[in-house]
């Protein structure tokens, strides 16, 4: 096969007008081209109103051999890789030792999937519910303003990106194509055909649902076991070596499951577990992480800013953006995890606390865009516990931000809520314009100048109309802004050695995915779960 990079066409060509267009790019005719595929399409809208699609393709044709030796200078004329994954190990039938992984978030639900296909039959340990049951909870929560601390946006089956857009793109490096295997595995559970070729695909919190718990069911097949509602309190640490040694886990009910053999996903929310690890000695670092709002706008402003004429094309869809400012008080401020056509949502996992995140469903359609909008933070700026610096200090301040914004919502889960234009203005808001904030349980409007440090109001003050020069309309005085954002990603990280993966100080325990600071959203999340499941299947086998 051939694989054409960088191959542009107008947005409404025809199929018959991308076929010529291949036959002119490599000099052949009909008869020659056997077939092709679209391995990726993505568009360049950078001249609103002249927006073309980019296409990466795989050829077939009758003569490749020849052709790539034509165009062997041609840097976007190579032939097509090979992505499809081989297992890395197989389980020997007298394997007595189960690996056991924690927490089933994307991360945890590709490293036990990967085990299984290999299998070594693992046992998945998650302390909230099952999807569904922890749908429920987490509506509940949005309606009721009942928060259930072991079953909501951020701890159950599926992780916390199960309630996001379902973004499935990432910039990490991925030369061995493990993001080619996660999207595969999300098709064979229901995730529709386009997320293999479209750049940046979504799935949505419905479809989420739905292919989490088939897979759940493909690792049951396969001999692993998953077990609910099963917090872990203690890891088993044997300390007599150099190292620590991993030896097994306790759970909140007092049941101990011997191990030497553990993937530690626990999502960047799980405080409680962090702390324990620090006490046990396992090496951890604090890390820089970014606080700020939500801003929502009208989807139909943000589409007309980025696609012009062209806003409303079925290829194009709800229009997302982009954005970064670096400020003069040497603050960078920047949007993160932008939802086209979704709410804000209501994220908390801890009583008396208030944090934001963004949801959206497959098809994009509610009224209003929304993005986090955060500065980032660096452990220099994190607060002294008794006096002295802290690897958790990053959570202390988590904490503390998120109780000051629940108390400016009321105290009842209401999140604090000013419309830009008082924001930048300096004044509070009573009441919303033309942007209705579409956060639940309910919203209450204030001043938000007390909500994050001063450094951080100053500079998303700064970034604000900056951004609006590069998007017509984000600094709309009725855009609104919803606090508060405190959990774009871990601060910490579980450091880890580069080669097996282990614990820099703690043999047979895999610090994985987003809450050991190594992974940020669902692609990347199930990307290093690929990584933890061979690491740990070579450890098992040697």
């Amino acid at each position: 096969m051939i694989r054409l990079t960088n191959f542009k066409l107008p947005l409404d060509h025809t199929d018959d007008e991308l076929k010529q267009a291949i036959l002119k790019k490599l000099t052949v005719n009909s008869d020659q081209l056997i077939d092709f595929t679209i391995f990726k399409r993505g568009y360049d809208a950078r001249q609103k109103n002249n927006i073309h699609l980019i296409y990466t393709l795989d050829v077939k044709t009758s003569n490749e051999q020849a052709l790539l030796s034509k165009f062997s200078k041609e840097q976007h004329i190579k032939p097509s890789p090979d992505t499809r994954y081989q297992f890395v190990a197989q389980a020997p039938e007298n394997m007595t030792e189960r690996p056991v992984v924690i927490g089933m978030g994307p991360c945890g639900l590709f490293t036990g999937l990967l085990l299984a296909q290999m299998g070594f039959k693992p046992i998945i340990l998650e302390r909230g519910k099952e999807v569904r049951e922890r749908t429920k909870d987490t509506f509940g929560f949005w309606r009721k303003k009942i928060l259930n601390p072991e079953s909501n946006v951020q701890f159950g089956e599926g992780g916390a990106g199960t309630f996001s857009d379902g973004k499935l793109y990432s910039q990490v490096k991925d030369p061995k194509h493990y993001g080619r295997k996660v999207l595969t595995e999300f098709v064979s559970a229901g995730a529709p055909e386009e997320i293999m070729y479209v750049s940046k695909p979504h799935i949505g919190t419905f479809k989420l649902v739905t292919m989490v718990e088939k897979m759940r069911n493909t690792i049951i097949e396969l001999g692993g076991e998953i077990r609910f509602e099963q917090r872990v309190d203690d890891i088993i640490i044997n300390t007599d070596g150099e190292k620590g040694q991993v030896q097994g886990v306790t759970l909140t009910s007092g049941e101990t499951i011997k191990t030497n053999h553990i993937a530690l996903a626990i999502g960047h929310s799980a405080r409680d577990t962090f702390k324990m690890l620090h006490e046990k000695g396992v090496f951890i670092k604090a890390k820089p992480f970014s606080v700020g709002f939500r801003i929502e706008h009208e989807q139909a402003v943000i589409d007309e800013a980025r696609f012009g004429k062209s806003a409303g094309h079925p290829i194009l869809g709800s229009a997302d953006y982009k954005l970064v400012h670096h400020c003069k008080n040497g603050r960078s401020v920047y949007s993160f995890c932008m939802c086209p056509g979704g709410t804000v949502v209501a994220a908390a996992s801890e009583e008396g606390h208030l944090v934001t995140n963004g949801m959206s469903q497959y098809s994009r359609h509610e009224r209003n865009a929304n993005s986090a909008i955060v500065v980032g933070i660096s452990p220099e700026d994190f607060p002294l516990i008794d006096g002295k610096e802290d690897v958790l200090a990053g959570i202390e301040l988590q904490r503390q931000l998120e109780a000051q914004a629940f108390t400016l919502g009321g105290s009842s889960y209401d999140a604090p809520v000013q419309l830009v234009g008082d924001f930048l203005a300096k004044r509070a808001s009573g009441e919303h314009g033309d942007v209705i904030p579409s956060y639940k349980p309910g919203v209450t409007y204030c001043d938000l100048s007390q909500s994050l440090p001063q450094y951080a109001i100053d500079a998303i003050r700064e970034a604000i109309p900056a951004f609006d020069r590069k998007i017509k309309g984000f600094a709309n005085n009725d855009a609104t802004l919803t606090a508060v954002e405190t959990r774009t990603s871990s601060p910490i990280q579980i450091t880890r050695d580069k080669e097996n993966l282990q614990s820099i100080n703690t043999q047979g325990l895999y610090p994985a995915g987003e809450g050991a600071g190594y992974a940020g959203g669902i692609l990347s999340a199930g990307i290093d779960g690929i990584k933890i499941a061979e690491a740990m299947a070579k450890a098992i086998i040697q």
